[in-house]
């Protein structure tokens, strides 16, 4: 891993951060009960990491001061048997969204504030573990969301019948530009990557955000098929009980 006096850019930390944080959400919900099952109290203060190559592993601090990296919620395993089991995954899901916060703006310490403040707008853009572990929905502003599928260009969008719909683009018209600026700031969620009208793009039809097809490996043919796409994020959410 490296560390933050090495150069690393908002896309390279974002990427580490969504590989981090799919781990963390992986062992919350996939894999619960393996995870549950590690957390023994009699064992010594254990910590659950999510890694790069989004694998997970509930182990021991490091030894190192300081350590390479910010470290999670130590002791984890200690508030396991004394705690209602939803509650306690609720809390480690709220210490794992700290650690993820601390890790990506350790690794962005030489970003400029123009750089800090897009790598938390994509962090934003994705649900909170929390939010996942709890199956909250992130509150909504009330104003007209930029990638709304109804004004996208270029960009696919399913209608309640399951049916893709392409919207063309179209010669420039008076509010073309402004409409144009408005959807340059949607954001791939999985890459981060600037919305492009050239590119084939696919949104999900649960938390509505909108994703390149190439990252999510969804080809338009394939989107033909889809009725109801779930992102990967999305996809990872347990139903409830």
């Amino acid at each position: 891993m490296e560390m933050a006096s090495s150069p690393r850019s908002v896309e390279e930390i974002f990427k580490d951060f969504n590989a981090r944080r799919t781990a963390v959400l992986r062992a919350l919900t996939l894999d619960v009960d393996e995870f549950y099952g590690l957390c023994d109290p009699d064992k010594d203060n254990l910590c659950l990491y999510g890694h790069g190559n989004e694998s997970w592993e509930v182990t021991l601090p490091a030894e190192e001061v300081p350590p390479e990296l910010p470290e999670p919620a130590l002791g984890i395993n200690f508030a396991r048997d004394g705690m209602n089991r939803r509650d306690w995954l609720s809390l480690v899901a709220v210490h794992s969204d700290s650690w993820l916060l601390s890790v990506a703006f350790y690794l962005g310490a030489r970003l400029n504030r123009n750089e800090r403040k897009r790598l938390f707008s994509l962090i934003n853009e994705l649900p909170t573990v929390f939010e996942v572990v709890t199956d909250r929905k992130p509150i909504k502003d009330n104003k007209p969301a930029a990638d709304s599928g109804s004004k996208s260009r270029g960009s696919t969008k399913r209608s309640s019948d399951g049916q893709v719909k392409s919207n063309p683009k179209f010669p420039a018209d008076e509010g073309y530009e402004e409409e144009e600026d408005e959807h340059s700031e949607t954001l791939c969620g999985t890459c981060g990557g600037n919305y492009n009208a050239d590119e084939f793009w696919i949104g999900c039809d649960i938390c509505e955000r909108w994703y390149h097809g190439k990252c999510v490996k969804i080809t338009p043919a394939k989107a033909e098929s889809i009725k109801q796409y779930k992102c990967p994020s999305c996809s990872l959410r347990r139903p409830r009980p």
